[in-house]
């Protein structure tokens, strides 16, 4: 049997993912919802069924659409202050990157990135100037993919936006830093030291990634918070990919961000009713209520952390044995440990939903039907991706 085509993949997981988005916008007080959050969540929805072909200019494009969308409503403060986070980070490393790339062009005299690491395996250029512009011109990428130190503003965005718009604005920037690393590094193994620079840094990266990630983790006492360390630690796979040599091909990328746009809705979806961290607080309303639906979003949550059984786990998995095949092993032992670590996290949270039990004959209040259509939806769509991977219809 042949494996489904990559924009069959992508196409239904940012329909699901916007069919979430608009059942959750249907909970926002009368008058907030509209023609502009409704645009918003249809951009991004395309920047996750155009990952196929997505080009990696879209990236500044992309941030001003979660910017903008953020400060379109100036009394949510919490949206202010993500957008300013956003911007201030955002902002500058896409102006360091493009004055990396500039650069690299000014040295080698060509923007094509295939023709630059011909150009410069001549040996005609300074050493200082493309390996300083090399490193610049990756910022952006490794940023957006929300890997440590910079995973704050992943657990900002799921805990300060509202959640028809952080599962769908989180998952389009990592995917927008994917294709960006991707796109920057295209056959960089045909210039050696470069390639050599570029995988030295990034291996770096995911170390601090993981390690900082899984501390992270274990420090989070918020649930919306766990989810975006989580996202974190997904986008530090495909540093680790990436740093392994192994360039991820459109077909690897597109099924590693239709994994990641609905896993991202249902947890993040889910979240919201589950109680902070107490050593003895009540049950979570949804589980004492909405056990099936619980199940779907937990199915989500435990996608995120690669528990056996899920998709995510075959993510996790795929990069362990690509960096198992290289000389330079090293990375297995961070991403080990991030890997138990967001597995005992994930299954904490199951025991904290539970709680202690409630009073004899107390009222739990109903969950919105459209949350529970929303964790639904997204925990249905990766049953479907573990469908998909058992039967052997996708590259993993």
């Amino acid at each position: 049997m042949t494996a489904f085509s990559a924009p069959v993949i992508a196409a239904a997981a940012a329909a699901a993912a916007l069919l979430s988005g608009f059942l959750m916008l249907r909970l926002e007080r009368p008058g907030r919802a509209g023609i502009g959050p409704a645009g918003a969540l249809v951009a991004l929805a395309a920047g996750i069924g155009l990952a196929p072909g997505a080009n990696p200019s879209w990236a500044p494009l992309v941030v001003g659409v979660v910017v903008a969308a953020l400060a379109r409503d100036g009394d949510e403060l919490l949206h202010g202050e993500c957008a300013i986070k956003l911007l201030w980070v955002m902002g500058s490393a896409t102006a360091l990157s493009w004055a990396g790339i500039e650069l690299l062009a000014l040295a080698t005299g060509t923007p094509y990135v295939r023709e630059q690491w011909s150009v410069l395996s001549l040996g005609l250029e300074p050493t200082f100037l493309w390996s300083t512009a090399l490193p610049l011109s990756l910022l952006i990428g490794v940023v957006l993919l929300g890997g440590a130190p910079f995973h704050f503003w992943l657990a900002d965005v799921f805990q300060g936006v509202r959640p028809w718009l952080a599962p769908l604005a989180a998952a389009t920037l990592q995917i927008s830093g994917a294709v960006w690393l991707s796109a920057r590094l295209d056959s960089v193994d045909q210039f050696p030291p470069g390639a050599r620079l570029a995988w030295g840094l990034l291996r770096i990266a995911a170390w601090v990634a993981f390690v900082a990630g899984a501390a992270t983790l274990m420090a989070q006492r918020r649930p919306e918070r766990r989810v975006g360390t989580l996202a974190s630690l997904n986008g530090a796979l495909v540093l680790a990919l990436i740093a392994s040599g192994h360039r991820p091909d459109a077909r690897w990328l597109v099924n590693w961000a239709a994994h990641l746009a609905l896993a991202l809705t249902g947890a993040s979806t889910l979240a919201r009713f589950l109680p902070v961290s107490t050593p003895a607080g009540l049950g979570a309303p949804i589980l004492r209520r909405h056990p099936l639906i619980t199940l779907f979003g937990l199915f989500s949550l435990f996608s995120l952390a690669g528990v056996p059984g899920t998709p995510g786990a075959r993510v996790w998995l795929e990069v362990a044995r690509a960096l198992g095949s290289t000389a330079r092993p090293d990375l297995l032992i961070p991403l080990g440990f991030a890997w138990l670590i967001g597995m005992w996290k994930s299954v904490e949270q199951v025991r904290e939903a539970f709680g202690a039990p409630g009073p004899r004959h107390s009222k739990v209040r109903s969950v919105p039907g459209a949350a529970r259509g929303s964790i639904a939806i997204a925990g249905l769509g990766l049953l479907g991706l573990a469908a998909l991977g058992w039967a052997r219809l996708l590259p993993w």
